[in-house]
């Protein structure tokens, strides 16, 4: 297996990976344990706003699904970018580095943020029912 049919498959497992993480904090978490009504009143205690809830909540379920699909993957994940920034500064960032501490540390938004970056950079992978299109150049190249 050559270096590209390497990073292919890599991007590939990577893609499922994310994937099945979004659609389980959306769908189990936030849907089955807390309930939306919960997970809305959540943000509402940490000073967000109701709406938020809800529409943090879509983004997650349905790039999720569009990750496991690898529709558009280098985009749907450049676009939960900043919902993990988010949590990680306005709600995670005062309680530590370790997930299970109360009300969660910024660990795994953190590590979902980073990988979701990789994801970007690497792109769709193998087995992708649509090609993402290449994000524009943000450097120079170099000599």
């Amino acid at each position: 297996m050559n270096s590209i049919e390497q990073s292919n498959i890599a991007a590939f497992v990577l893609r499922i990976g994310l994937g099945v993480m979004y659609l389980a904090h959306s769908i189990v978490l936030k849907l089955l344990t807390y309930g939306l009504a919960g997970t809305a009143e959540f943000f509402v205690s940490v000073g967000l706003p109701v709406w938020l809830a809800y529409g943090t909540f879509a983004a997650e379920a349905i790039g999720g699904i569009l990750l496991i699909l690898g529709i558009q993957s280098r985009w749907v994940a450049l676009a939960l970018m900043p919902a993990l920034l988010g949590a990680i500064i306005w709600v995670h960032a005062g309680n530590g580095w370790v997930f299970t501490s109360a009300n969660g540390g910024w660990e795994y938004p953190a590590f979902l943020l980073l990988t979701s970056f990789v994801q970007v950079l690497l792109g769709d992978g193998a087995f992708a029912l649509s090609r993402s299109t290449s994000l524009p150049r943000l450097w120079a190249a170099t000599p």
